[in-house]
């Protein structure tokens, strides 16, 4: 029984884990339909924000919830005035410029901290289920995952900003036409993103550690759960991760993690193969 109760906080874990790295690319892309493959560089900026701001006596829990955010978000928002701007519309140019960024950021980033592995320690300690440790700052991390949801949620359902920002996106000329700035509520809306990134790479940066290169693994994650999960933001997003993160979990318990990941990236070709327009366009029609 209690290796039953690990198994499935581990699930929950990885469900939670996968929603941070995809949430932010999914409203993106979702809303925006701007691919951006620099979406693995801001997760890898936040985590390096937070051990920076960590070694720099800053207390752990404010630069992950503050300062990761606060510092890929001022970096999105930059990206979005200088770059993305330009490029609405232009699928092909804004997948080749944000991969111009993306190897812009691992260079910047090597230079500054060098291409070795740097992490911080979990600032909670372990949780004994009969015999088997479990990892208390999982409850962390499925509790921000939580969080976001719920904010997001509130944020583009019940605000003033989401009616506005679900309408821009719909219909950007009659949003203009009735007073609404859509370079504004684009930028906006890519800030937020970003800054979801660089929260997910914050919370992240105790569990998998940081290199430089580490962006490369979560934008693959991230583009898969939000391309199964379809349309719809949240919904999608939370739909696709927790089978993704199921299978993947189960698959790694019962052989490997490497055995796992092939796994995942199988659930993700049968899922598309079933529903070429994600499980959103499929069910959950009209839905954030």
């Amino acid at each position: 029984m209690d290796y039953l109760i690990a198994i499935g906080l581990e699930v929950v874990s990885g469900i939670a884990s996968l929603v941070l790295i995809s949430i932010g690319l999914a409203v993106v892309f979702g809303m925006m339909k701007v691919i951006n493959l620099a979406h693995g560089e801001f997760l890898m900026m936040g985590g390096y924000a937070t051990i920076a701001a960590s070694k720099a006596g800053i207390n752990i829990w404010i630069a992950i919830l503050v300062i990761a955010p606060l510092v890929v978000g001022l970096v999105g928002l930059v990206v979005e005035r200088l770059v993305i701007r330009h490029l609405y519309g232009r699928v092909i140019d804004t997948m080749l410029a944000t991969w111009g960024l993306s190897l812009l950021f691992i260079g910047l980033v090597t230079t500054v901290f060098g291409n070795t592995t740097s992490g911080i320690s979990s600032p909670l300690g372990a949780v004994n289920i009969g015999p088997i440790g479990f990892s208390a700052y999982k409850f962390f991390i499925v509790a921000v995952a939580v969080a976001v949801i719920v904010t997001l949620y509130l944020l583009f359902k019940l605000s003033r900003f989401g009616l506005i920002a679900r309408a821009t996106m719909q219909n950007a000329d009659m949003s203009a036409a009735l007073g609404v700035d859509p370079a504004r509520v684009y930028a906006a809306t890519f800030a937020i993103g970003s800054a979801l990134a660089g929260l997910a790479g914050g919370v992240l940066a105790p569990v998998t550690g940081v290199v430089p290169s580490i962006g490369a693994a979560f934008v693959a994650k991230a583009f898969i759960t939000v391309i199964g999960g379809g349309s719809a933001v949240l919904v999608g997003t939370l739909s696709a991760s927790g089978i993704f993160a199921t299978v993947n979990q189960l698959a790694s318990f019962a052989t490997t993690p490497v055995i796992g990941e092939v796994a995942l990236l199988g659930a993700a070709i049968i899922l598309l193969r079933l529903f070429p327009r994600g499980i959103t366009g499929r069910f959950f029609k009209g839905r954030i």
